[in-house]
């Protein structure tokens, strides 16, 4: 993502925002047309109030969208990926008190880690770094919203990206008649219109499957999971683009990636055990003796 909308930072944001909703939605129509998934409009249209949660999630939506796409363009990769850092953080904290999840003491212990990680690379930017705590809220709160709303990942995109639409669209016509869009226009460049008009694949595939997965992974999980994500942005913001990284976000970094590994190697050894369990208890005597009595 990074790179892809550097190679129009020349388009403002917030042109390119609303190129992103108007070929998403067009993505998500075509991936319904292929799959011949349109029965859920019926159940819509007898319960409506099944599209009230993607009201929120289309305003979150619009908020992280602008914001990222606006920082990505000026320079605050690293900023961003701060914010992705953060943000399986309030996943974590939104499935514990919200979803009654529960953690084991290692995860707890891999979620503290990297919690001081994260605590050591905001207070070491010296300022409130605003534009990654929203980055963080919106998307958390996304992600919350979409694991209990009724709809699977591809119809939920749909209804966001056309609730969206018309604002977008609107835009994007008003640009028009004053010549300052980007999309077509003659000096711009064919690579422009094309980046533009490919937005909605770029967009609507990642999103589909993050809604797909949200759905079937337990939102603690899926909270340090998704320290992936600000990794590779991070290591796109420093390598590709020379953005500062000083010697206090290394430390910071590293507690992070540290905590990564306990993560990982205590869910290692856990599913290890849940798969040898069965196995176990098959084989035991005893448990044979009391289920034939």
């Amino acid at each position: 993502m990074p790179v892809y909308w550097k190679a129009i930072e020349h388009v403002p944001a917030q042109e390119i925002l609303s190129h992103r909703v108007v070929w998403s939605l067009a993505v998500a129509l075509g991936v319904l047309a292929l799959r011949r998934q349109w029965g859920w409009l019926r159940e819509v249209s007898r319960r409506p109030a099944i599209l009230l949660p993607f009201v929120g999630t289309a305003v979150l939506l619009t908020v992280n969208w602008l914001i990222y796409i606006w920082a990505n363009n000026t320079g605050h990769i690293v900023e961003t990926s701060l914010g992705y850092f953060i943000n399986p953080l309030v996943n974590v904290l939104l499935g514990v008190l919200l979803l009654s999840e529960r953690m084991r003491a290692w995860q707890w212990a891999a979620v503290g880690l990297a919690s001081v990680g994260v605590a050591y690379l905001t207070f070491s930017y010296g300022r409130l770094p605003w534009i990654a705590l929203i980055l963080a809220s919106t998307f958390g709160l996304y992600g919350l919203i979409r694991k209990t709303a009724a709809l699977e990942s591809t119809q939920g995109l749909a209804v966001e990206m056309a609730l969206m639409f018309l604002p977008a669209l609107g835009y994007l016509a008003y640009l028009g008649t004053r010549r300052a869009g980007s999309f077509g226009r003659a000096g711009v460049g064919v690579p422009t219109t094309a980046l533009l008009g490919l937005a909605g694949i770029v967009t609507a595939i990642p999103l589909i499957l993050f809604a797909y997965g949200a759905r079937r992974v337990p939102l603690t999980r899926l909270g340090v999971l998704q320290y992936a994500a600000p990794t590779l942005q991070f290591l796109v913001g420093v390598i590709l683009y020379d953005e500062g990284f000083p010697k206090a976000r290394l430390i910071g970094f590293g507690i992070i990636w540290a905590a990564l590994l306990v993560y990982s190697i205590e869910g290692t050894i856990h599913q290890h055990r849940v798969v040898a369990a069965p196995r176990l208890d098959a084989r035991s005597p005893i448990r044979r003796s009391s289920v034939g009595s």
